[in-house]
């Protein structure tokens, strides 16, 4: 098999919760129709725009089976497994295996630095006591290190249920490292590009496509370049990266950006909640008048 197991788009879809933290299961539904009709190839739920890391077990649980469910496999679903400890995580994945999720997504243990022979034995024992495709998350600015493409390299050499790399890293080196690295030796090995603004370039690569969170609520500039790319109709996908680029500093206007991901999807007219689990906040009317801002300059408003 040389082709890619996942591809394409598949954004990573925000938590949606009510005032009092709760899941807001109706907005859920209405976001995740929305994403779909809009053409992507995946949904990834718990992932760092989805909250993961300020949930407790029980509401990370309901998410998954919650949202596995809604999706009825009509998209690929994958389910973001990530904790700081192994046999932790390993529980996480293998919930989403038994809800019916098509894979994990797993970054590196973080708040303890690792060596790189660690990162290594940490994705070794969960592809070997896991009977689900693997997705290696890298994001450095959140874990604290980057995960060598030698390392990347040698699990793709040695598992084959590890299937492919988020990549949130901001430039294109280390996904072509990545990309030259593992390709000659794992022909069906996903490469994807956390950034938005990568996507054309990972693409050019060589590489499978992108996990934006942009697609939640404009998947019609990264499904309509994915399109394009796969269509041969380059000028269309040039233009629609050109809009594409006026997003990026959107993810800069809060820390964390949850809220601002939240309100841009409200605002391009899908009925979603805007709550986000505390010690996020709500998103300040300044800034909210910036998203907007950005918005019209990529033409979304």
């Amino acid at each position: 098999m040389t082709a890619p197991l996942f591809h394409g788009i598949i954004p990573p879809v925000p938590t949606l919760f009510t005032a009092d933290e709760q899941l807001d299961k109706e907005g859920m539904k209405r976001l995740i129709d929305f994403t779909i009709e809009g053409g992507v190839n995946g949904l990834f739920f718990l992932g760092s725009a989805g909250e993961f890391a300020h949930m407790s077990e029980a509401l990370r649980h309901e998410v998954a089976s919650f949202c596995t469910a809604y999706v009825d496999k009509r998209v690929p679903v994958l389910i973001g497994a990530a904790h700081s400890g192994t046999e932790a995580t390993l529980s996480f994945a293998r919930h989403a295996k038994s809800v019916g999720a098509d894979g994990v997504v797993i970054v590196n243990p973080f708040y303890n630095p690792l060596s790189e022979e660690n990162i290594y034995l940490h994705y070794s024992y969960l592809a070997e006591n896991l009977a689900l495709p693997i997705v290696i998350y890298n994001f450095p600015a959140l874990t604290g290190q980057s995960i060598p493409v030698e390392v990347i390299k040698r699990l793709a050499e040695n598992y084959t249920n590890i299937v492919g790399l988020k990549d949130t890293v901001d430039s294109l080196n280390h996904i072509r490292e990545t990309i030259q690295a593992v390709k000659p030796v794992r022909p069906d090995f996903a490469v994807f590009a956390g950034y938005d603004e990568y996507l054309f370039g990972t693409l050019i690569l060589g590489g499978a496509g992108s996990i934006p969170a942009s697609a939640n609520f404009a998947p019609s500039l990264t499904c309509g370049i994915y399109q394009a790319w796969q269509e041969g109709r380059l000028d269309r996908a040039v233009a629609l990266q050109q809009r594409l680029s006026w997003l990026p500093p959107l993810y800069a206007l809060d820390t964390p950006f949850y809220n601002v991901i939240k309100y841009a999807i409200q605002q391009v007219g899908v009925e979603v909640s805007v709550h986000s689990l505390r010690p996020a906040q709500t998103l300040s009317e300044a800034r909210q008048a910036k998203v907007r801002e950005i918005l019209h300059q990529a033409n979304l408003l």
